[in-house]
């Protein structure tokens, strides 16, 4: 029925690179729609296909890494940029990092040599019709970005202020508690007290750190978005400023003294399985290095350890829990996908993934067969699932991490082989999954 139709992909970075080639190779002739040469947004500056604009690094490569598992993931799931990757990569340890030009050239080169991909510079303004793949990234242009947000009825955010996350695990059950202000409710949130010296050393502390320097436009989105300070800024403005806003200890006891501490500093549950909590009021424009150490600071976050830091930068992205399914398909338009950091999945790697599985997921269902919703053991399954999960409340984008698998039956202490143990999972589980769907 669709075979002979071109499919739009709109996007020629990762994930419109990787969605592109995964209907291609499935039969069904594409045209990827990206702006350059003719136009860049203000973050791309060279002329090929999956341009990397921040970094060489497609974060670490041992398995036993969540970044490792998912590359191992996408090299089974039939990728097309992780072999190119590894033909163009430099030494950078234990991570995989690659010469930009190079890894750019020879995607594009891929791309144009395929038969089935075709590349049109034309600037595309309105969504298309169905079959479609939009993968235009988190600088969409402001046409575009207008026509997706018609669409999503008011459900595209424009600015990304996340706070950082953090493991239960990790966090000191001996300090921490849980409850709510003034006891009502249900007692979901967790509370790390502060005495005044603890809270007027991280005051110190977090005036003082270094920040992360600000491109022009993330500035001038920081003005617009006063309700999204900085915790460092707001800070700044005075030393109680933090105790009347989101530290405020009121309506709090701590168990340890049976008194209201000085200061509180709570975190809320960022997932259905309570394994990733983040910072409520957290969002942030420290360094990562510096997130670390001052957050450290926070009594019961000595030994934390961070999923996700906080970021503040522009970042268009949709309300996907309340828009897609773990196909990454429209609900209310079933044959519109999106894939890439308009999502909210975080992270070179993160969108390529995003862009594989909306390829194969279109080109399954305009087939006539059911689309690939992998194991939630798996990485590309996990970050699938939070995209598409209902019950997120105040959506932010996610990177690839441990702690959205769902927790292995037994417990391991030791990190390196507990990460292990999270990888065998996954790849048992996907070849399991793949063997029973594809035979």
């Amino acid at each position: 029925m669709y075979s002979n139709q071109n499919i739009s992909v709109i996007g020629g970075g990762l994930a419109g690179c990787e969605a592109a080639w995964q209907l291609a190779q499935a039969g069904f002739p594409v045209t990827i729609y990206e702006m350059k040469p003719l136009k860049f947004t203000p973050a791309h500056h060279y002329k090929g296909l999956s341009e990397l604009v921040c970094s060489n690094s497609l974060k670490a490569d041992r398995l036993a890494s969540a970044a490792g598992l998912l590359k191992a993931e996408m090299e089974r799931m039939g990728s097309l940029l992780i072999p190119c990757a590894r033909k163009v990569s430099v030494p950078a340890g234990g991570a995989l990092a690659v010469d930009r030009e190079l890894f750019s050239d020879m995607v594009t080169d891929k791309i144009v040599s395929h038969p089935l991909i075709s590349i049109s510079t034309e600037e595309i303004k309105k969504l298309p019709a169905s079959p479609a793949i939009v993968a235009s990234g988190p600088l969409t242009a402001a046409e575009l970005a207008e026509s997706i947000e018609e669409k999503c009825g008011q459900r595209l955010s424009f600015f990304d202020a996340a706070a950082p996350i953090v493991t239960y695990d990790s966090l000191d059950k001996n300090i921490i508690f849980f409850a709510s202000r003034y006891d009502r409710g249900d007692a979901d949130y967790i509370n790390c007290p502060m005495n005044k010296e603890e809270y007027l050393a991280f005051y110190e502390a977090l005036i003082n750190a270094q920040r992360a320097p600000l491109s022009e436009f993330d500035k001038d989105i920081f003005r617009v978005y006063e309700g999204c300070m900085p915790i460092e800024v707001l800070a700044s403005r005075g030393e109680d400023t933090m105790r009347f806003g989101p530290l405020k200890p009121v309506g709090l006891t701590d168990p340890r003294t049976g008194r209201r501490p000085y200061a509180v500093v709570q975190l809320r549950r960022e997932n259905n399985h309570g394994t990733l909590f983040n910072l409520v009021g957290f969002q942030t424009n420290l360094k990562f290095p510096e997130q670390k150490r001052v957050f450290s600071m926070i009594p019961g976050l000595a030994n934390a350890e961070f999923m996700r830091f906080g970021v503040m930068h522009r970042n268009s992205f949709l309300d996907s829990p309340r828009l897609l399914d773990a196909d990454y398909s429209m609900r209310n338009d079933p044959l519109l996908f999106f894939a890439g950091q308009i999502t909210g999945v975080e992270g070179y790697i993160e969108s390529a993934a995003s862009g594989i599985m909306a390829g194969r997921n279109l080109a399954r269902k305009l087939s006539g067969k059911e689309p690939l919703i992998l194991p939630r053991e798996t990485m590309i399954g996990a970050l699938a699932a939070y995209i598409s999960d209902k019950d997120v409340n105040d959506f932010q984008p996610m990177g690839c991490n441990m702690g959205i698998l769902p927790e292995l039956s037994e417990r391991i202490r030791d990190k390196k082989a507990k990460y292990q143990a999270y990888a065998d999972r996954a790849l048992k589980a996907l070849e399991k999954y793949l063997s029973e769907k594809e035979g």
